[in-house]
């Protein structure tokens, strides 16, 4: 298939290992119900089953590319493999229905795409993998942080990742949560760091959850694998983290119970702070900047010769194309 998918997230099953509360040293804080992940997984294959709908193989297929698979799901039925492998509806339905394509971003004016894109999937292998994920990853946080907050962090994770996306790939369109995905891993990661002082057992849980990051972004270096929407969503997350994932200090939730006279412990460091502002600055700049480079119509492989390789590397098994 010709789309490039934000599939980066299908071996992250292994991020079901990486629970940070096993090394979190605090005070028990209070626990959230998890409800919008998993409205997020709803929507998401509602969103899915919509796009199938509306694909109808069976009526719009020329047969060039062999039969519908799964005819018994009448026009839920997916298109031929050698077209879609991963079971899923045809370009022109993805790119219909708002995958993320820079000419119409650009010239078109569909600036919305960047967003919508993010609900949109290739198939149900790239959906399946994509909503494990999500439920491995997301539940966690939103029972730690609450909705709000990893909802922010969710949806301007994915815009950071289509914009990233859209200024290096600009012949195929793309589609997929996989940058919002990777927006959580990166709020983990800045959470740890920003929050350093307060855990325990604290090398072996940074490098747990490098490692789940690293392999995750190899994956991204296969052909049909947008790999800047991973990274893009990353950074995103990960400034997002310091700025939205601040834990209390530890001892001071005990310290307000203290006598009046007793001083109290501030609430966090000094260092969370500066995080927090240097974060700041650098997401609204980022996003900023990389939304007017768009907009104007750049393409960022021009003045990087070597950054085309951090979305695919090619081997004698594949080419990368364009």
């Amino acid at each position: 298939m010709a789309d490039l998918e934000r599939a980066g997230t299908e071996k992250p099953r292994a991020n079901n290992s990486y629970n940070p509360n096993q090394y979190y040293a605090g005070t028990q804080e209070h626990q959230w119900t998890s409800w919008l992940i998993p409205m997020f997984v709803v929507a998401n294959i509602i969103v899915f089953i919509v796009a199938m709908f509306v694909n109808n193989c069976p009526r719009n297929n020329t047969g060039m590319d062999g039969k519908c698979v799964a005819k018994f799901l009448g026009r839920l039925s997916f298109q031929p493999l050698r077209e879609n492998p991963l079971f899923g509806p045809s370009s022109s339905t993805l790119e219909k229905l708002g995958a993320l394509k820079w000419f119409n971003v650009v010239h078109g004016h569909q600036g919305w795409r960047l967003v919508t894109c993010i609900w949109l999937h290739a198939g149900v292998i790239h959906l399946l993998a994509n909503m494990l994920s999500l439920i491995f990853i997301g539940i966690r946080l939103e029972q730690q942080f609450g909705f709000v907050r990893v909802g922010i962090i969710y949806l301007l994770s994915g815009l950071g990742g289509s914009i990233l996306s859209a200024l290096f790939i600009q012949s195929n369109i793309s589609v997929g949560a996989s940058g919002a995905l990777f927006g959580l891993l990166g709020a983990m990661l800045s959470e740890l760091l920003t929050n350093w002082s307060i855990y325990t057992n604290k090398a072996a849980a940074l490098l747990t959850l490098i490692v789940i990051i690293a392999i995750n972004l190899a994956v991204g270096i296969l052909p049909h694998v947008d790999n800047f929407a991973h990274i893009g969503g990353f950074l995103a997350g990960f400034l997002l983290g310091f700025i939205l994932l601040l834990r209390p200090q530890f001892g001071w939730m005990e310290s307000r119970n203290l006598p009046a006279d007793t001083r109290v412990k501030s609430k966090h460091k000094r260092y969370q702070y500066i995080l927090l502002l240097v974060a700041s600055a650098l997401l609204i700049a980022g996003l900023t900047t990389g939304l007017v480079l768009l907009f104007k119509g750049e393409n960022l492989n021009k003045h990087c010769s070597w950054c085309h390789y951090l979305s695919c590397v090619p081997t004698s098994r594949w080419k990368c194309g364009n």
